[in-house]
């Protein structure tokens, strides 16, 4: 029984950890603007996602080395690998790239509430792609919670003029990336053992990463690549948001129930609006809190249609396709 409360505190650290990420990213973002290095940021958002990318590998690999034998590495096949680097491209380069151009152009808490559309596409793409027929419950609370995304900036730009921008249409691209992600690690990726795809798929993905921006733009936008002043404040970022978040997170679920890391996770937009407010100073307006009010319905909903699911199936721990879900709940967790 204390072990199993240990494990949901631990899971619940971790959602606040990762809640606090856009707001802190961001804060750096802002911190390196005023610390320019011969008249650039040195802490970019292509600095910021490499360097946090080889920070979180190092760490994952240190968690799953047990799982990285000889053994199961050579179990895994070509068509293994080649899902797994599509992977590392999409979650791990190309959707964390999207949410940090959505950052750079919009609110945190506008990024946070679009990204709330991320369960309503995941539920059509798993209807159509994976044909699977979800609860009643599971589609009521998604559709309640898109309803709140669209009544949000419905509201506010009736009263205020404002519009459906570009750092908007980010961050719902980057929901929808994620979403994708998911359902093709559904598909391809139930036989690799967890922690050799987590691994693999942040190493990867900082590679990916690495490429695509030398091939589109230049080499200039990792000059600064290591600049002190990065490294001092990604280290911080490494100890408090890759380091201890996964930390707590992967312990967490190791024995936490599937409906106490689901009810955990679908906090993180509240509490991620809460870590806006407090680090940044964003004051969420009539619309947002109209529209937040009835996301919150809608989580409410999702999450007693899955407790009803709980009672029925009496789930005790995380498989993988759980993970991956919890996962998307959890969004962006900083890397």
């Amino acid at each position: 029984m204390g072990s199993a409360r240990f494990s949901v505190a631990f899971v619940w650290i971790a959602v606040l950890i990762f809640a606090s990420a856009n707001s802190i990213v961001l804060l750096l973002f802002q911190l390196g603007a005023e610390n320019l290095v011969m008249g650039r940021n040195p802490i970019s958002f292509c600095n910021v996602l490499f360097v946090g990318n080889l920070v979180a590998t190092t760490t994952l690999y240190i968690v799953y080395r047990k799982q990285w034998t000889r053994e199961a590495v050579g179990k895994l096949s070509r068509s293994d690998w080649i899902s797994i680097v599509f992977l590392a491209g999409l979650t791990g380069a190309v959707s964390p790239a999207v949410i940090f151009l959505a950052l750079e152009n919009t609110t945190v808490t506008n990024v946070i509430l679009i990204g709330r559309i991320e369960p309503f596409v995941l539920l059509g793409l798993s209807f159509f792609v994976l044909k699977e027929n979800a609860d009643f419950w599971s589609i009521l609370g998604a559709v309640i919670c898109f309803i709140g995304v669209v009544v949000a900036f419905a509201a506010e730009a009736a009263m205020f003029g404002v519009m459906f921008g570009k750092g908007e249409l980010y961050a719902a691209l980057g929901a929808v990336l994620a979403a994708v992600g998911i359902v093709v690690s559904k598909v391809r990726l139930q036989s690799i053992p967890l922690g050799i795809f987590t691994v693999a798929r942040t190493g990867l993905g900082a590679a990916v990463f690495f490429v695509v921006v030398l091939y589109l733009f230049d080499w200039v936008h990792f000059i600064d690549v290591f600049a002190p002043f990065l490294w001092q404040w990604m280290l911080v970022y490494g100890a408090l948001i890759v380091v201890g978040g996964q930390f707590f997170w992967l312990t967490g679920i190791k024995t936490a129930r599937t409906s106490d890391v689901s009810l955990a996770s679908s906090f993180t937009p509240i509490a991620g609006v809460g870590f806006a407010f407090l680090l940044l100073g964003e004051r969420p307006g009539t619309p947002i809190l109209i529209g937040g009010a009835i996301i919150v319905l809608g989580i409410a909903v999702g999450q007693y249609g899955k407790w009803r699911a709980q009672q029925r199936e009496k789930k005790a721990k995380l498989s993988m396709s759980d993970t991956l879900e919890c996962e998307g709940q959890v969004s962006f967790k900083g890397v």
